[in-house]
């Protein structure tokens, strides 16, 4: 292959699995039958391989026997818990394709998805956080108040038929989680069987939803054979073995949890361990500490919240040896604090998108460190990864352009929308990430920033990454955020929103002298606001949009750009 341009194949060994994930959990149970499976510190439920076979199997019959059938779709709302976990490995055994859902969705959203779908089925928390999901539920479709369980009429959810609450629920037309497993019978266990005999690794088995930042979310459709191999392949890059904890913070509705977290463990022996519903820095330091997690996931603010936490020295870290940093870009310095203050070594940085299952690029525990802190890696075994101009050349080798990704992870498309699948996916399989990526000489790829987010500022192009790892170098800056808003004169300007550090006080001008004469001109910040937080989706990833409206808003600017 050609070394000096952008154009990438990983390794084709080890080779990829040929199974699906119900054969993956039965293989389990055989093979490590007593090793724990699944660990929620707050509630105390603790699986083995062999039980969560077993609960998965008893619920799966129990869906059968309440009319669901291969292919239907099962909508999951709830935060992290042992019966998410459960509803997953079930809604595989049984051929059925599970619909993750936002647990930071209200009415409108939760009607989008499950209608987009056609969900026939939602198994639901009783409430997480500030939002009630049955008062939800019930405003949305007040007929669930009147009809019987498995039998729900609902003039806004055409299709939804059965609704399962994980919590106490007092609601007519709504299922216990317990009881769905007592519905089953021996007739169901042997539909159990016949469906196992028809199901094959290319179907498929999850729809996640995209953000939706720019239009409608899109619901990616993804395979047995997608996410199971991805998540074995992260496994690799980190070294999970059998007996290794993995501490999953993260939210299970997205890949980083539901594949990277618990497929990874099912795929290796390993225990994945859930320090509470919701992220909270306090309670997963007390996780990683009483469960002994050799492993941590989490977006770069979930690591800077433990970080920063007045407790945190309280806590023995010392189990830990790695763990995977992901979900957006990574400030070098929070890398370096990880490795050093959280003993964590071997850290992984993993890139990629719901679209790819989700990693296409991971850091390895044997790069050098300065290499884990500015790159996200090389590509993943059995994949292909270019970068293209506009034009759809592939550029030279340290050039910037969009990246590009085909193989085995690459969705079957988005659920029902052929065009909006084109725009991404196209004629030779090449899914278009829509960011912008360097690939230098040795392979290692650096995510400079996305298409949409790059600032053109009287012809010159800033990304805002590069702007904002040199600002969070600043002692006094804890977050920062940079955008473009737009100017009638340069097209656009950048602008910075700031978090400070506990105590500390500063004015704009200090930050736009401590760029003078260290960066370019055109990438200094011309508006630069303090806040206490920023605008975030529950996975941790800053809403870049939200904020650019505050401030078109705030500015009173016009969004019309000049040519």
């Amino acid at each position: 292959m050609d070394n000096d341009i952008s154009l990438v194949c990983g390794t084709d060994s080890p080779p990829l699995l040929q199974e699906t994930i119900g054969g993956a959990l039965a293989r389990a149970a055989i093979t490590w039958p007593d090793q724990e499976a699944v660990v929620c510190c707050e509630s105390g439920a603790r699986l083995t391989f062999k039980q969560l076979d077993t609960r998965a199997i008893e619920f799966a019959q129990g869906l059968l026997a309440l009319n669901l059938k291969p292919g239907d779709r099962i909508g999951i709302w709830a935060p992290n818990c042992v019966e998410w976990t459960i509803t997953q490995y079930a809604a595989a055994r049984a051929g059925l394709i599970l619909v993750n859902i936002n647990p930071a969705y209200r009415k409108h959203e939760l009607e989008f998805v499950l209608n987009a779908v056609a969900c026939k089925a939602l198994v639901t928390a009783a409430s997480f956080k500030s939002s009630d999901y049955l008062a939800i539920l019930c405003e949305l479709a007040p007929e669930v108040l009147r009809d019987e369980p498995g039998m729900l009429s609902a003039q806004r959810l055409p299709h939804l038929e059965l609704v399962v609450c994980i919590d106490a629920a007092k609601v007519a037309g709504v299922l216990p989680f317990a009881e769905v497993s007592s519905r089953g019978r021996e007739t169901h266990r042997d539909m159990l069987r016949e469906i196992a005999a028809t199901l094959k690794p290319e179907d498929a088995v999850n729809i996640q939803f995209t953000s939706g930042t720019t239009g409608t979310p899109k619901g990616a459709t993804l395979t047995h054979r997608n996410i199971l191999n991805n998540a074995f392949f992260v496994g690799e890059a980190i070294r999970v073995d059998f007996g290794d904890r993995v501490c999953v913070p993260v939210p299970l509705y997205h890949c980083f949890g539901m594949c990277m977290g618990n497929l990874n463990c099912l795929t290796h022996g390993a225990t994945a361990v859930y320090p509470g519903r919701g992220f909270d820095a306090l309670a997963t330091l007390k996780c990683v500490e009483s469960e002994r997690c050799t492993a941590l996931y989490g977006v770069p603010t979930m690591f800077i919240a433990m970080l920063d936490h007045p407790r945190f020295r309280e806590f023995d870290m010392s189990s830990l040896r790695g763990g995977i940093m992901a979900g957006s870009p990574c400030p070098i310095a929070v890398m370096l604090r990880v490795v050093d203050q959280m003993h964590m070594p071997e850290v992984t940085i993993a890139y990629g998108m719901t679209e790819t299952s989700p990693v296409s690029f991971q850091s390895s525990v044997d790069d050098s460190l300065e290499r884990r802190v500015s790159t996200v890696g090389r590509i993943q075994p059995h994949l292909q990864v270019k970068v293209i101009d506009p034009s759809g050349a592939i550029v030279a080798r340290g050039i910037s352009g969009e990246l590009c990704t085909r193989g085995y992870s690459v969705m079957q498309g988005y659920w029902g929308e052929p065009a909006r699948t084109s725009e991404v996916l196209d004629q030779e399989g090449w899914m278009h990430t829509g960011d912008l990526a360097v690939i230098d000489s040795e392979g290692y790829c650096n995510i400079v920033g996305r298409i949409k987010d790059m600032i053109i500022r009287g012809g010159e192009n800033v990304y805002p990454r590069e702007v904002e790892e040199f600002l969070f170098k600043h002692p006094k800056i804890q977050g920062v955020s940079c955008f473009g808003v737009p100017d009638p004169r340069f097209g656009e300007e950048l602008c910075a929103w700031i978090q400070l550090r506990a105590g500390a006080t500063a004015a704009a001008e200090e930050f736009k002298q401590y760029c003078q004469g260290q960066i370019a001109h055109y990438k200094i910040p011309r508006y630069i606001e303090f806040v206490d937080e920023f605008p975030m989706t529950v996975t941790g990833k800053i809403q870049k949009f939200i904020m650019r409206d505050v401030m078109i808003e705030r500015l009173g600017l016009s969004v019309e750009r000049t040519a």
